[in-house]
């Protein structure tokens, strides 16, 4: 593989950027012999004149894509260039008269391309104020800092710190993740506290597999340059001043919670009033995911509008008693301050985690609609919403939390907006029974919409969807809105007098009739859909057809369905990988040979164990191979031969770090198709096909293969040039056939027919 020559990114980027410059020039000088032979731009100069209302959405997206373009893109040459051409268009657009026939595709042109030009500058600055290089390697150092800030995960066992401070064998300070065991209450590790401990501390874990979970990129926006557990006690060095921090507000809350009310019920209470999961038991939680019920353990949008609604709603009420203050000042304007208040309030009560600030500026802008009286739920307000969020975390947009929250908020105003939905629930003459089956039956079928905008983006990023989430939130919405979450707020009421004892009894039996749902759904057979780690094209096919659907009216929004069947077809399609190789090496799965993944060795954490399977779309068990009668194992290597696509497959594994003979070690390589190992292997060890060594897989990270078509994904080329990307400087390797077509290969041995 060729190695890029020193200086040709910026040489690239010059050409590309004269390219673009010439392109436009000739644009410019065709456009009116253009203009005559096509009436396509007419066409779509009329559709964009019909729809001067449904235009401003797709300004957000813009800027979104434009933040996914600087994501999925390589490097600096290629984010250059995505300006360069943004520019080229902006000027194109700009030479067309503002006094000519089209208008409104001269502004369409104009907005579109800034907007993605501001996108892809906005996250591109983001990540070099604010990124910070990882550790190269894993390491035992001493560490004293100040601690910045601390989250109880007691189901876990264990304090998550956040530190800033000097490491020992490094000249500036760092930002650092430590989790601390738990050893009592440790009232002393506070935000603001200086600290003296030592750990063991790792670089940013890049995925672990392609399509798993990027921590790098996560830290790399966070500031942090490692994490690490402790290695014995910390010394406090200095205690936290500041009594009533935030972060120590809502730790006391959620331990108030906890006192009154106990078991899992008073943990999910907890996260409900300050935002702490810390406590919430695997057994719960994991429940709680397969019933698709997880966005009621977070703080989101479902709970920030609870709150301002009920606070709107009261003080709207309680005003209108007074009849001196009802018939001088505008109600609705008070109540929204008021809301926006109470909003506010709970977002840093709860942590005013990123989700949250999220929720609480869609719904602050609701409250301005509802003030102003105008319409409180529009794709315009939730497209001002995407973009306050998007010009202060751009990073957000690659994130789950941004798109299931956003695009379930897009769902529900889509699906309410949509002729049938507006004829179903016009008032008509009948009786209230009837009328509640109705708005019930809607509340099922917006539910139901919302599960199937979510499903892609749940499979791709967790490999995972709930096929009854509709019919559990059906009844879990309502449960929390209008009962837990009034109680809780009763309940923390009458504890300032010290009778708050039956109203937690009660938040007790809501939240375990909660938990009951949850755990009987997601045991019910097909709860859970497991597909293997999708494309980013099949992805982005997604999210085209499903905007396109949802930001237009009228039958036009039918075309979204096309790329949306596309996807599909190519998610039904696509394969399963039949082996899994690690970044490191070590770990090694292979699918394909029964209802079991086959591992290299056994798994102590269930973080590798479950990525393992999420990335195969299995949700069984692991069998080591040592145990399964289909391999030949022994303490240096495994052998395993697989059938695929009427061949045989002769994969051999290391599993000890001991020096094989020579004699013994190159001819089981020569009898082998695909040798993987965690250590440098010899030149003379020549497979047939591939060998996926400590040398191979440094540069690509973690791999996935696919024996019948010989494809081979790797996380390396999804990487880029990124900074949290600690081989940035190495060329990203694109394995797509890397060796000779393995149909037709007399060199493969045939299956016994």
């Amino acid at each position: 593989m060729a190695e890029p020559v020193p200086g040709s990114a910026k040489v690239g980027a010059e050409i590309v950027a004269a390219g673009l410059r010439l392109i436009a020039l000739a644009a410019a000088a065709v456009w009116g012999n253009l203009a005559q032979l096509s009436s396509m731009h007419r066409t779509i100069e009329r559709f964009l004149m019909e729809r001067a209302f449904e235009r401003g959405p797709w300004l957000a997206v813009a800027f979104a894509a434009g933040i996914a373009g600087w994501t999925v893109l390589e490097g600096p040459a290629d984010w250059a260039a995505l300006m360069a051409l943004c520019g080229a268009v902006f000027l194109l657009a700009s030479l067309i008269p503002p006094d000519s026939d089209l208008p409104y595709l001269r502004q369409a042109l104009l907005a579109v391309t800034l907007m993605v030009a501001a996108g892809c500058a906005t996250i591109w600055a983001k990540s070099a104020l604010v990124g910070e290089p990882g550790i190269a390697w894993p390491e035992v150092s001493w560490i004293e800092g100040e601690v910045l800030d601390r989250q109880d995960e007691r189901a876990q066992g264990r304090i998550r710190l956040v530190l800033a401070g000097q490491v020992e064998g490094h000249g500036q300070p760092l930002r650092l993740r430590i989790n601390v065991p738990v050893q009592g209450d440790l009232p002393a590790l506070a935000e603001g506290a200086r600290v003296r401990l030592r750990a063991r501390l790792m670089p940013p874990a890049a995925p672990m597999l392609p399509g798993a979970y990027n921590f790098a990129r996560t830290a790399w926006f966070a500031g942090l340059a490692a994490t690490g557990n402790a290695i014995g006690p910390v010394e406090v060095l200095t205690p936290a001043t500041d009594r009533w921090s935030l972060r120590q507000i809502q730790q006391r809350l959620a331990d108030h919670v906890s006192a009154n009310l106990s078991g899992s019920p008073g943990a999910i209470a907890a996260a409900l009033a300050s935002g702490d999961r810390g406590a919430i038991a695997q057994s719960d939680e994991d429940a709680m995911r397969d019933a698709g019920l997880t966005h009621l353990l977070s703080i989101s949008g479902l709970h920030v509008s609870a709150v301002i609604a009920a606070v709107y709603v009261i003080t709207i009420r309680m005003l209108a008693l007074f009849p001196y203050i009802a018939l001088r000042v505008r109600l609705p304007v008070f109540a929204a301050a008021a809301g926006a208040l109470g909003g506010i309030a709970y977002t840093l009560v709860t942590g005013s985690e990123v989700p949250t600030i999220r929720s609480v500026a869609g719904s602050l802008l609701v409250l301005a609609a509802l003030a102003l009286g105008r319409d409180p739920l529009s794709l315009r307000l939730l497209a001002t919403a995407a973009l306050f969020v998007m010009l202060f975390w751009p990073e957000s947009v690659f994130g789950p939390g941004f798109q299931m929250s956003f695009a379930s908020v897009i769902a529900i105003i889509a699906f309410y907006s949509a002729a049938p939905a507006k004829a179903f629930l016009a008032a008509r003459e009948e009786g209230w029974l009837m009328r509640t089956a109705r708005h019930l039956l809607m509340l099922l079928a917006s539910g139901v919409v919302i599960e199937l905008a979510l499903m892609p983006i749940s499979l791709f990023h967790f490999h995972r969807a709930g096929l009854y989430g509709a019919a559990a939130n059906v009844i879990a919405i309502p449960l929390t809105t209008f009962a837990t979450m009034p109680l809780v707020a009763i309940a923390l009421l009458l504890d300032l007098v010290g009778v708050g004892a039956p109203a937690w009894w009660l938040v007790g039996k809501s939240l375990e009739l909660l938990l009951w749902l949850a755990h009987v759904v997601a045991a019910q057979p097909g709860a859970v859909t497991m597909m293997p780690g999708m494309p980013g094209w099949t992805f982005g096919l997604f999210v085209a057809g499903l905007l396109w659907a949802a930001l237009w009216t009228g039958r036009v929004r039918l075309w979204g369905f096309v790329p949306i069947a596309l996807a599909t077809a190519a998610l039904l399609a696509q394969r399963t990988p039949d082996v899994l190789v690690s970044g490191d090496g070590r770990h090694v799965g292979i699918t394909g040979e029964g209802p079991d993944l086959l591992v290299l060795r056994d798994m102590r954490g269930d973080y590798t164990r479950d990525a393992m399977l999420e990335s195969a779309g299995m949700d069984g068990q692991v069998t080591p191979l040592d145990s399964w009668r289909g391999a030949q194992c022994n303490p240096d290597f495994c052998r395993i031969t697989a059938a695929r696509g009427g061949r045989r497959f002769v994969l051999l594994m290391a599993r000890g770090r001991d020096l094989v003979e020579r004699t013994a070690l190159e001819p089981a390589c020569a009898a082998a198709d695909i040798v993987i190992a965690s250590r440098r292997l010899p030149l003379w060890c020549k497979p047939r096909l591939l060998k996926a060594d400590r040398e191979m897989l440094r540069r690509t990270g973690g791999v996935a293969i696919s024996l019948i078509s010989g494809e081979i994904r790797t996380v390396a080329e999804t990487q880029g040039q990124h900074g949290w990307n600690q081989q940035a400087s190495t060329p990203s390797p694109r394995y797509r056939r890397p060796y000779e077509a393995m149909r037709g290969s007399p060199a493969l041995p045939k299956t016994d027919q």
